[in-house]
């Protein structure tokens, strides 16, 4: 990396009077050159939240599943695939951030491929700090903008959490006013409720109400190894244990000045909880290994479809854990419970849906919302807005896509399978509903395989091979 060193270091020093830099988040650093890494980290880590290195793209799939990063600088020569590629499939998956791309050497073929991944900049080697240190400032200030402009938008009149309290329904109305009320304190929250009934998306809302300029940062208690959750939630020290070659920061780090989202609490191990307590009574971490502790400022939700209390009697969860999170509890009701508000949550995921996928919205009739009030909803909103998806997708009224109801055919209008659709007690097989679903966007995009893969959230490699297994492969 190129550069006069004190004029790095003045250039640095006048960032951080302008921008406040821990607090805007994450960056993933997916580079071979183990010498290039070093001056990269060296130039960013003491600005920004969290600064993770990769070698690979399959090391950089596992930090991501670990957490959600702002920013991508990616280097084309990475030694398990193409990057250009790597970045066409988080795209697929809808990874929205920056992604910045170097390179020794960019032909034609390497600047389309970036233009179809959305690459924000490409910078040539020999790396320049100054330019380096601008175009990841462009990209943040992007990023912080959007976010002044969200807020914004609140300001103007936006005073209802998002998506899952859209409603009439008497039973979710005091939800919201406990959300407005609540979310500006650092009180800890419990958020009970079924699966899909939109616990996360409360506690998304309660962080948006909070005014905390840090992030929000998710984790799945159930879905992390106990030996590995301590790490996760505190960060270690290198040499703490086989494998942890380099210390790294966990996600109360990562949260602090924001929200930490402790989704399904009730599947943490009990010698977890002790430390867990522990944290939220101090306010401190100390990572694995480490031998200091590290003050952190973190609201804390939680949540969890199982009894907490009933949990506690059969010695499942900590009572003194269970009272030091249970300071405010936040039930959402399953959407059985609340069916005055299923036209009006059609209607919504029929508009918003119809924009995302840039399909025209589908009709709702009386007759509809006869049948969508008639089923149970096992999964609840989650579940509710996958049919509306599907009805969308396929420019079917959502009543005929729950009940299984007409003749669909592939998109081409020939006729396939059995067109009854997935739904409990129907009889169309997985790899039918595949097909013609697959079909019936690739026609919706009018045969443009780029954007129907896109929709899909699959690669076009993907889109291609399953085309070609059905006989469709031209076009």
């Amino acid at each position: 990396m190129s550069g006069n060193p004190d004029s790095s270091k003045a250039l640095a020093q006048d960032r951080r009077a302008r921008i406040s830099g821990p607090e805007l988040g994450s960056i993933l650093i997916v580079n071979p050159e183990a010498s290039v890494v070093r001056e990269l980290e060296e130039l960013l880590r003491h600005r920004f939240a969290l600064v993770e290195v990769a070698k690979s793209i399959e090391h950089a799939e596992r930090l991501r599943q670990r957490c959600e990063f702002d920013l991508f600088i990616v280097d084309t020569r990475l030694p398990d695939g193409s990057a250009m590629q790597w970045i066409e499939t988080l795209r697929d998956t809808g990874v929205e951030a920056d992604v910045v791309v170097t390179a020794g050497n960019v032909d034609v073929e390497t600047a389309i491929a970036g233009m179809r991944a959305r690459v924000s900049e490409l910078l040539l080697d020999p790396l320049d700090s100054g330019r380096l240190t601008a175009t990841v400032d462009r990209c943040f200030a992007r990023r912080l903008a959007a976010r002044s402009e969200s807020r914004h938008s609140r300001s103007r009149g936006l005073d209802q959490p998002p998506e899952i309290v859209v409603t009439y329904c008497e039973m979710v109305k005091p939800v919201c006013s406990v959300i407005k009320r609540v979310g500006p304190t650092p009180a800890t929250v419990l958020v009970l409720g079924e699966s899909g009934t939109g616990k996360e998306v409360a506690a998304r809302a309660l962080h948006a109400f909070s005014g905390r300029t840090g992030s929000f940062v998710p984790i799945n208690c159930g879905a992390i190894s106990p030996e590995l959750l301590e790490s996760e939630l505190f960060g270690h020290a290198k040499g703490a244990f086989t494998g942890a070659h380099q210390a790294r920061e966990g996600l109360f780090t990562y949260a602090n000045g924001g929200t930490l989202f402790l989704d399904e609490i009730a599947e943490m191990p009990l010698g977890m909880q002790s430390k867990l307590l522990r944290v939220l009574d101090d306010q401190k971490i100390r990572p694995v290994g480490g031998n200091r502790e590290i003050p952190v400022d973190v609201r804390i939700v939680a949540a969890t479809h199982r009894d907490l209390a009933e949990a506690v009697k059969q010695g499942r969860f900590r009572e003194d854990l269970f009272y030091r999170i249970n300071v405010l509890t936040i039930r959402m009701p399953g959407l059985r419970e609340r069916q005055e508000d299923i036209p009006t949550l059609a209607h919504y995921f029929i508009r918003n849906l119809a924009d995302e996928l840039s399909l025209p919205p589908v009709p709702l009739t009386r007759e509809d919302i006869r049948v969508l009030k008639s089923y149970h909803w096992p999964g609840n909103v989650r579940e509710f807005r996958n049919v509306i998806e599907r009805a969308v997708l396929l420019g079917q009224p959502p009543g005929t896509c729950l009940q299984g109801l007409g003749d669909q055919g592939d998109a081409s209008g020939n006729e396939t399978e059995a067109s009854t659709m997935a739904v409990p007690g129907a009889s169309l097989t997985l790899a039918s509903l595949e097909k013609r679903h697959i079909l019936a966007v690739l026609a919706a995009c009018q045969g443009n395989k780029s954007e129907a893969a896109r929709k899909l959230a699959i690669s076009r490699k993907t889109l291609d091979r399953k085309l070609q297994q059905w006989g469709r492969a031209g076009g």
